[in-house]
């Protein structure tokens, strides 16, 4: 970090849109906003506030539209955080560039560094905003390499950072760089988006700007990122966090294979790896398996069952040796014992399941 990022910071408020309604994460999504998840023991929030106050940022305001009471009932005024936070409501969305200038009466600085709520990543946000600073960029974008680009919109750059194109999905990308859903605007770039509609920073506001020969620089970087909008994404991502893969400021201790919280009950003989994590009053039996789970408070893991890389909402129940793997089962359902479940099955809110009652083979 250079002797500059202290002052860059301090001149940097931060956006977080988490207008979102999650519905690839449903059904978890259907009582809490996806940013309020519970992601290795926090509400995946908590993680991305912690980094931009760990970078400096103190003012940091939230463009809330779904379930939006949910965030300021958490995180009130920030200052448990260390950081001064607001809440701005879309009342229809506006996409990201609409979200962006929503929050405008909001901000005090001269430049914004903007967040997309959903993504998990690790990279050095001194080191962006030093890019920004140093290139006296009207936008600077942070790019990611990916290993395959073909399902993301590709940015390339010259030699100079500067960015040269928007490219949508393409099978034969022409590089590995791709919009990793972090930015920093100058003050008035985001006074020139139009007000009151909807508007695509990806389609409409970054392609204007370089017509217009504004400059428009990338910082293009190789650390952890991850889009959390899948069920498989989600529970990976949580998985990185607990396993130390996926850094955290908000996260204190060792990292490891399983992250319980001291209110859970484990039994004996259980097993849990693979980045599980066991939340606040949650049961685990006798010889169950928990690899890659994600429990959330309050469920129960009977005896002998086996839940694989899957994510149990509040108050759910898995049945005595029931198999759960790649699913999604909702807040207070009841999965009945010898039940398996797999391949991306996803069990509403509430709904119960007689024992054996769901199978992919046939014995019984």
């Amino acid at each position: 970090m250079s002797d500059s990022s202290p002052s860059v910071a301090a001149r940097t408020d931060a956006v977080i849109l988490v207008g979102g309604k999650g519905t690839r994460l449903r059904p978890l999504t259907l009582s809490a906003p996806k940013p309020m998840l519970p992601t290795a023991g926090l509400p995946f929030l908590t993680h991305l506030l912690a980094r931009i106050k760990a970078a400096g940022i103190e003012h940091v305001v939230l463009g809330t539209s779904f379930k939006a009471e949910v965030f300021e009932q958490h995180f009130g005024d920030g200052s448990a955080l260390g950081i001064d936070l607001e809440y701005v409501f879309e009342t229809e969305p506006l996409g990201t560039g609409g979200g962006i200038r929503n929050v405008l009466p909001q901000l005090r600085a001269e430049n914004v560094m903007v967040f997309n709520g959903d993504v998990l990543g690790g990279t050095d946000l001194t080191a962006v905003l030093d890019t920004h600073r140093t290139t006296d960029a009207d936008v600077t974008l942070h790019l990611v390499r990916v290993g395959d680009p073909r399902a993301f919109g590709c940015v390339p750059t010259d030699e100079s950072g500067r960015v040269t194109a928007f490219l949508e999905k393409t099978q034969d990308p022409p590089t590995d760089q791709i919009n990793a859903g972090c930015y920093v605007f100058k003050r008035e770039i985001i006074e020139s988006i139009p007000a009151g509609r909807p508007v695509s920073v990806e389609r409409e506001v970054f392609p204007a700007l370089l017509a217009e020969g504004k400059k428009v620089y990338g910082h293009v970087d190789s650390a952890y990122w991850r889009d959390m909008g899948t069920p498989e994404d989600f529970v990976k991502g949580s998985a990185d966090l607990v396993r130390g893969i996926a850094p955290s400021p908000a996260l204190h201790g060792d990292r490891g294979e399983s992250l319980v919280h001291p209110s859970a009950g484990v039994a004996p003989g259980a097993l849990l790896i693979g980045g599980t994590v066991v939340g606040r009053g949650a049961e685990i039996g006798a010889g169950a398996r928990l690899d890659g789970a994600v429990v959330f408070d309050g469920a129960v893991v009977e005896a002998g069952a086996v839940v694989e890389r899957s994510i149990l909402g509040f108050g759910s129940r898995i049945g005595p040796r029931a198999l759960v793997r790649d699913a999604v089962i909702g807040d207070g359902a009841d999965i009945g014992a010898r039940c398996e479940l797999l391949r991306g099955a996803r069990v509403w809110p509430g709904v119960k399941l007689p024992d054996g009652g769901v199978r992919f083979s046939t014995d019984v």
